[in-house]
């Protein structure tokens, strides 16, 4: 069987460093870190008083207030990203066939605000069932490609992926799969979340996974840095529009890049903590390679998990050594998200974006925030410390790790 070839020919980004694609890469580029005290509620009494939130973000200017009440932050992020990508992408909605049209979307929690806000009011009201009408729709995590794909009338697969931190980067192997295999042409992918709440911030500090840097939040995600303390939570959305190579060629769409692969692997170790040698996170990649049909000596960027944790940074930079081996030092290495904050289920997507962008305009965006070199992580391997770093993008990895021992990861490269 030859799978057919699919390409990305449209993005669109919601994030705390850029409301719009332009926005984000021009964020990602100069370094640009979103943390900062958070604004949303009064977090004076949590351990951790920061996060990266979306800045100057008005649902009004996107929805009616009606239509806004109906849908938890996480389904309007998506819409929002969709509707830039699929405008990026200048489908033809009047002629495409929306039959083979889907949208395959990632969300780690879903509606994490509403059902937060749902109970508060509960209790507020002395237990009595009074409960918003659309508590459940705007709760679930499949809402979100349901809205995209009613919006827009596209009626081919339409799922949520639900993996953690690795949600996104699985849509986007579903979407990969299913339009290789012809069950569709052209599939929305990617994923968002808005857990930047009390639910949120709260669940996070209870397990001691974020920083509490609260006197300086913008460099407080510094992965790979000694003094790394946890990750600080992100929000938003990102959106690529994957398309089969033959039908983009046809309308003469735009091209960004080929996604050539994916891989998929479990830790099978421990709830939250990653496997001490890296073993999943060497087994995805090989698995990403494998499908990719590429060698190890072939790549040239990885954005890594990077999520500024003790143990998770060490395990990965081990992990990169044991696949590529003596070419780990040849390869632009990163994490976007010391700038961006760690988006959950929507980092895969916005950080794959980041790989798209990077081969597009040969530029590997900056790991900031690092000061300290850790004894325990090979200090040869270039983590694009600083600033970004010019050179030839060919081919380019994006690593994705979640709870659960979930890891995903996928692979881009220079369209031929």
């Amino acid at each position: 069987m030859n799978p057919r070839r699919v390409v990305v020919t449209g993005l669109g980004a919601l994030t705390p460093i850029g409301n719009t694609l332009s926005d984000y890469w021009e964020g990602l580029i100069s370094g640009k870190s979103g943390a900062a005290p958070i604004t949303y509620f009064d977090a004076s009494n949590f351990k951790t008083q920061f996060a990266c939130e979306l800045k100057n973000f008005d649902p009004l200017d996107h929805f009616d207030r009606k239509e806004a009440r109906k849908l938890d932050r996480f389904a309007q992020y998506a819409l929002v990203s969709s509707t830039e990508a699929i405008e990026d992408a200048q489908l033809p909605l009047d002629t495409i066939d929306k039959d083979r049209v889907g949208v395959i979307w990632g969300a780690g929690i879903g509606g994490l605000e509403t059902f937060q806000n749902e109970v508060l009011n509960f209790a507020a009201n002395d237990l009595k069932p009074r409960f918003n009408p659309f508590f459940i729709p705007k709760l679930i995590a499949d809402i979100a490609p349901g809205m995209i794909s009613i919006k827009y009338g596209f009626r081919g697969p339409n799922f949520a992926t639900v993996s953690a931190c690795a949600s996104s980067a699985n849509a986007l192997i579903d979407a990969l799969n299913y339009i290789r295999l012809n069950h569709a042409d052209v599939i929305v992918a990617g994923g968002s979340e808005a857990g930047v709440t009390y639910a949120g911030i709260g669940g996070f500090n209870a397990m001691h996974a974020l920083s509490t840097r609260n006197d300086d939040p913008a460099s407080a995600s510094r992965p790979f840095d000694k003094d790394r303390d946890g990750f600080v939570l992100g929000e938003g959305s990102g959106t690529l529009i994957l398309e089969e190579y033959e039908h983009a060629k046809a309308r003469g769409a735009k091209i960004y890049a080929e996604l050539v692969g994916g891989g998929l692997s479990a830790d099978a170790h421990h709830m939250t903590a990653p496997h001490p040698e890296g073993i999943g996170a060497k087994n995805v990649m090989l698995n990403c390679l494998r499908d990719a049909q590429l060698q190890p000596e072939d790549v040239d960027a990885i954005n890594m998990h990077g999520t500024s944790t003790p143990l998770g940074d060490i395990a990965e930079s081990k992990a990169i050594l044991d696949v590529f081996g003596d070419h780990a030092y040849s390869i632009n290495i990163n994490s976007t998200k010391s700038m961006t904050g760690h988006l959950l289920g929507a980092a895969g997507a916005i950080e794959a974006i980041s790989s798209v962008l990077s081969i597009k305009h040969n530029i590997v965006p900056p790991t900031i925030n690092h000061s300290t070199a850790d004894e325990n992580i090979d200090p040869k391997l270039n983590f694009t410390f600083g600033k970004a770093q010019e050179r030839e993008v060919k081919v380019a990895l994006s690593n994705t790790f979640g709870f659960g021992g979930h890891n995903a990861c996928v692979m881009f490269k220079e369209i031929s």
